[in-house]
C-alpha cells in the first residue's frame, strides 16, 4: 500500500455522510486511503463521491439487538483481518464498543474512537451508569486514542473511569462555516420561505433532527400547543426523518396531533443549510447530546438557539447572548423562551450577530480535522507505519 489505510466504522451510512463527510474528504486529501464501514443505505453514493470506499455491514443496526451486535463484532473482525488497515476509527455508541474490540482482536496497529457523547449522564440512574461506564471502560482498553468531543465527558473519563491521560484528547466539534452561513441576501431567504409555504412576515421556529422522543419533540409540541394565540402567527417547522428502529420513535398519533396544531414536517432533506435561512429561531429540546451539530449549524447561520441546559448544549449556547437555555423536559420553560424570542425582534437580531461570531471563533471543523490528523500521525509513527507522503496528496 502506498497510502496509509484508515477504516471509519459507524452504524449507518447517514452518519458517514452527515456526521463525518467533510472530515472523510479531508483525510482523503491528506493522503489517506479512507474506507467507510456501515449498514448500507441511500447515502452510500454521496460517501463514495468523496473518494471513500464503502464496505456494507450486514449486522450493524440502530435497534436493540444484542445478537446482531455480537455478529457485527465477528463481521468486523473478519473485515479488519482482510483489509489490514493501519488505523480503525470508530464512532457512535455500539460501533464504538464492538468496533474497538474487533480492531484490537484483529491486531490493527492503531485504534481510535471518537466519544460523540457518553450514552449515560451523571444524573442518570445508577444501574444505567454502571452498565454504560463499565462497557466504555472495557472498550477503551482496546484503543490507542480517545477523541472526546465534550469537555464534560473528558473530565468524567479522566476521573470516574480513570482512563489513561495519554489516550485522551479534547476534540471539540465543528461544522463547515462556508456551507452554514447567513443567507446571502433577502431574496434568497424569501425564495426558501416560499418553497415551504411561509410568508415574509411570519416568525419561523425550526427544529432539525430524527423524530425520536430523546430529541425533545413531545415537550416541544406541548409547548407549541400551550403557546396558542401567543404564537403571534409564528410557524414551527420540523426537518428530519422517522427513525423506526429506535424504541422512542415518535408514533403517528403524536405527529398527527402536532400537524393538526399547524406544525410543518418536511421529512429528510438534503438542503438543510438553505432551510436554516428560512428560520428566525432554532430550537433543540434534547434530553441527551454530545456536542450537537444542528445547534452549531444554526448558530453559524446566525440563528438564536433555544436549547435544553444539558451537556453539549451548554457548550454551544451562551445563555442570554447567543440564545436561551431552559430546563430539560420542561414544556413550560420551553414555551416561555419561545414566546420571548417570537415577540422580540430586536433581541433576535442581537443574538443573530453574537451566534455567528461565536461560530466563527469556536465551531470551525478545520480545528477538528487538524486534531484528528495529528493523532493519526503520532499513532502511525509509534506503530512504525508510514505517514502519507507528499506525492500521495
Amino acid at each position: 500500500m502506498s497510502r496509509p489505510r484508515v477504516v471509519h466504522v459507524t452504524t449507518t451510512d447517514i452518519s458517514l455522510e452527515l456526521l463525518l463527510g467533510p472530515q472523510l474528504s479531508a483525510f482523503v486529501d491528506a493522503g489517506y486511503e479512507v474506507i467507510g464501514a456501515s449498514a448500507p443505505g441511500e447515502f452510500v453514493p454521496a460517501v463514495e463521491e468523496r473518494g471513500v470506499r464503502h464496505v456494507p455491514l450486514r449486522n450493524a443496526t440502530r435497534a436493540m439487538a444484542p445478537t446482531r451486535d455480537v455478529r457485527a463484532l465477528g463481521e468486523l473482525h473478519r473485515l479488519f483481518r482482510e483489509l489490514r488497515p493501519d488505523i480503525v476509527h470508530t464512532h457512535n455508541p455500539k460501533p464504538g464498543l464492538y468496533g474497538r474490540i474487533a480492531a484490537r482482536s484483529a491486531r490493527v496497529p492503531a485504534v481510535v474512537n471518537t466519544v460523540h457523547g457518553l450514552y449515560a449522564l451523571p444524573e442518570d440512574r445508577f444501574a444505567k451508569r454502571a452498565v454504560v461506564y463499565s462497557l466504555e471502560r472495557l472498550a477503551s482498553t482496546c484503543s490507542d486514542a480517545e477523541l472526546v468531543q465534550n469537555p464534560e465527558d473528558l473530565e468524567l473519563l479522566r476521573t470516574t473511569l480513570r482512563m489513561p491521560e495519554r489516550k485522551l484528547h479534547l476534540l471539540g466539534n465543528g461544522v463547515d462555516l462556508r456551507r452554514f452561513r447567513p443567507p446571502p441576501d433577502a431574496a434568497e431567504r424569501t425564495r426558501v420561505r416560499r418553497s415551504i409555504g411561509v410568508d415574509d412576515d411570519s416568525v419561523v421556529v425550526g427544529a432539525v433532527g430524527r423524530l425520536v422522543a430523546e430529541k425533545g419533540y413531545p415537550e416541544l409540541f406541548t409547548a407549541w400547543h400551550e403557546l396558542g394565540d401567543r404564537r403571534d402567527g409564528a410557524t414551527l417547522v420540523v426537518v428530519g426523518p422517522d427513525d423506526p428502529d429506535k424504541p422512542d420513535a415518535l408514533d403517528r398519533s403524536t405527529v398527527e396531533r402536532a400537524r393538526a396544531e399547524g406544525v410543518q414536517f418536511l421529512g429528510m432533506r438534503h438542503d438543510v443549510e438553505e432551510l436554516y435561512w428560512a428560520m428566525d429561531v432554532y430550537v433543540l429540546a434534547s434530553h441527551r447530546e454530545g456536542y450537537p451539530r444542528s445547534a452549531m449549524e444554526a448558530a453559524a447561520t446566525g440563528l438564536p438557539v433555544v436549547a435544553t441546559r444539558i451537556r453539549g448544549c451548554r457548550q454551544v449556547v451562551d445563555h442570554d447572548r447567543t440564545g436561551l437555555l431552559v430546563t430539560v423536559r420542561d414544556p413550560a420553560a420551553l414555551r416561555e423562551a419561545l414566546r420571548d424570542l417570537i415577540g422580540d425582534p430586536d433581541r433576535r437580531a442581537a443574538m443573530r450577530v453574537a451566534a455567528r461570531e461565536r461560530a466563527e471563533a469556536e465551531f470551525d471543523q478545520e480545528r477538528v480535522i487538524s486534531t484528528t490528523l495529528g493523532v493519526y500521525s503520532r499513532l502511525l509513527a509509534q506503530a512504525g507505519r508510514p505517514t502519507p507522503r507528499p506525492e500521495d496528496v
